[in-house]
C-alpha cells in the first residue's frame, strides 16, 4: 500500500485514528483470521432446521470441513462424525440402521452407539478385537425452538469444555440494553427467548465464510440494495454509505463467559450517513429511514436488529462447509406469545420477508460476495486489498475473531471439497449436482 492514502487518511474529517490503517503490523493482529480459511472449531452452528430431521430420519452435512451425520431417535436428535472408521465411507449416503440405539455403516458393516460413537460391533465379524476399543466422534446437539445446533470440535476436545450456545449467540436485550441502549426502537429478540418464532431458509454459498461475513456487516456495500424492492416499496431512505467519525464507534465485546464480537453504533453521532456524492450527481431524497444496527460474534454469526421491522431482529450465519463454499443461513425472528401472532408472523413472512427480504434484498449480497471470491481465494487478496475508513468494520471483526477464536479448522482429511480436482467432481458437475451441504443419498434401481 503506498504512503499517499495513508497520508490522505490521516486527515479525513472522520477522526480515525492510522491505527486503523490495513497495514503489515496491523494485519499480523488478525493473522489467524487469515488462516481460518475453513472456518474456526469448537464452536456451536445450526445444522439443521427441527422440520428437517422427522423421527428415525438420517441427514448428513459437513461443516469446517468435519463430515457429520444426525438421527433423531425417539425425539432426540443424535450427531456423529460422518466417516467410518474402517474405510471412510459416509454413514449417511446409505442410512442403515438396526436398533433405536445405533448406525451401521451400510458398506461393511461397522455399528457405532450413538450416544457415545463407539464401535459396538460389525455386521459380519461381531467377535472381532477391534470391537469395544474404538470409535467416531460424537458432537453436543441444542435444539431450541425449531433449529438444531451443533458443537463442531476437533476429536479431543473433551465434554466439559463445551460452553453454553449462548455463548455463540448474538447479544441478548433487553439483559444488555443498558450497556447497548437503543432509543430508535425496541429490544430485538433472541432465537433462545420463550415462544422465539425464527423463520427462514439456509443454502450454499459459492465462496469462502470470512467474505460472506464481512459482507454482512460492511457499512460501505449499502450502495448494493439501492435498487431493490423492498426499499421501494417501503419508501425507506437507506444512505449511501456511513461513515466513521471516531475511534470509538464500535464497541469490542470480550466478557469472560459470553460471546466474544463487537457492536457497531450505528444511527449515533458516532456514524455520518452519507447522503450526496457531488461528483456523480448521487442524491438520496427523503426523510423515512430504516434504523438498524448489526452486531456480530464468533464463530461468524451477524443480527441485525430492528430489521426488516420493528419487534424482530435478522440473523445471518456463514457455516464454512470448505475453504470455498459456506451455508448461508437467513432467519428472521420475533416473539409470538399466541397462536394468532404466530399465524400472522407466518403469513406476513411467507409473503413479503422471504420473497422481498431473504431472497429480494440478500441475493444481491449473493452475487456481491461472489464477485470478492476469486480476488481472496488465492490467499493473495488479504495482502492486496487497500482499504479505507468505512473498512473499520472487518478490521475490527478479524482482529477481536483472532483473538477469541477456539481453533481454526484444518482443510478435511478424506472429505470433499478438500482436493478440488477429482473425478467425483467432474461426474457430480456433469451430472447437474452442485456442491452442497447435505449429503446426496445413494439412489437404488
Amino acid at each position: 500500500m503506498s504512503e499517499q492514502p495513508i497520508i490522505r487518511r490521516r486527515v479525513v474529517k472522520t477522526g480515525i485514528s492510522d491505527a486503523r490503517a490495513n497495514n503489515a503490523k496491523t494485519q499480523s493482529q488478525y493473522q489467524p483470521y487469515k488462516d481460518a480459511a475453513w472456518g474456526f472449531i469448537n464452536h456451536w452452528y445450526p445444522a439443521l432446521f427441527s422440520n428437517e430431521l422427522a423421527e428415525d430420519q438420517v441427514e448428513g452435512i459437513q461443516i469446517c470441513g468435519v463430515p457429520i451425520v444426525l438421527r433423531r431417535v425417539n425425539g432426540k436428535v443424535f450427531a456423529l462424525k460422518d466417516q467410518c472408521l474402517h474405510r471412510g465411507v459416509r454413514l449417511s449416503e446409505k442410512p442403515m440402521c438396526f436398533t433405536k440405539s445405533t448406525i451401521s455403516c451400510w458398506y461393511h458393516g461397522f455399528t457405532f452407539d450413538l450416544e457415545s460413537g463407539k464401535l459396538v460391533t460389525i455386521v459380519a465379524n461381531p467377535e472381532d478385537k477391534l470391537i469395544g476399543t474404538t470409535g467416531i466422534t460424537t458432537y453436543p446437539v441444542h435444539e431450541v425452538n425449531g433449529m438444531i445446533f451443533v458443537f463442531v470440535r476437533e476429536d479431543d476436545f473433551p465434554d466439559e469444555d463445551v460452553p453454553p450456545l449462548a455463548h455463540d449467540l448474538p447479544f441478548r436485550f433487553p439483559e444488555r440494553s443498558e450497556e447497548f441502549p437503543h432509543p430508535l426502537w425496541p429490544a430485538s429478540p433472541s432465537v433462545l427467548d420463550d415462544n422465539a418464532m425464527p423463520l427462514g431458509m439456509h443454502r450454499t454459498g459459492y465462496g469462502n465464510w470470512r467474505i460472506a461475513c464481512e459482507n454482512g456487516f460492511d457499512n460501505a456495500h449499502i450502495l448494493v440494495h439501492k435498487d431493490n424492492t423492498i426499499v421501494h416499496a417501503m419508501e425507506w431512505v437507506l444512505p449511501l454509505g456511513l461513515l466513521p467519525t471516531s475511534d470509538d464507534c464500535i464497541a469490542v465485546v470480550e466478557d469472560e463467559g459470553g460471546p466474544k464480537g463487537l457492536v457497531q453504533w450505528l444511527f449515533t453521532d458516532k456514524w455520518a450517513p452519507i447522503m450526496e456524492n457531488k461528483e456523480l450527481d448521487l442524491k438520496v431524497e427523503g426523510l423515512k429511514g430504516r434504523y438498524y444496527r448489526t452486531s456480530v460474534v464468533l464463530p461468524g454469526v451477524l443480527m441485525v436488529e430492528n430489521w426488516p421491522g420493528e419487534h424482530m431482529a435478522q440473523y445471518e450465519w456463514y457455516v464454512p462447509i470448505t475453504d470455498d463454499t459456506h451455508e448461508y443461513w437467513e432467519i428472521i425472528v420475533r416473539v409470538c406469545d399466541t397462536p394468532e401472532e404466530r399465524e400472522k408472523h407466518q403469513y406476513r413472512y411467507d409473503r413479503v420477508y422471504k420473497p422481498l427480504c431473504l431472497h429480494g434484498f440478500n441475493d444481491c449480497d449473493l452475487y456481491a460476495r461472489e464477485a470478492m471470491q476469486n480476488f481472496y481465494y488465492d490467499g493473495t487478496g488479504w495482502d492486496d486489498e487497500q482499504l479505507v475508513a468505512t473498512d473499520i468494520s472487518p478490521i475490527t471483526w478479524r482482529k477481536m475473531a483472532s483473538r477469541w477464536n477456539r481453533g481454526i479448522a484444518k482443510p478435511g482429511r478424506g472429505v470433499a471439497g478438500a482436493v478440488k480436482h477429482t473425478s467425483l467432481i467432474f461426474k457430480d458437475t456433469a451430472d447437474g449436482h452442485r456442491p452442497g451441504y447435505k449429503v446426496r443419498q445413494i439412489e437404488e434401481d
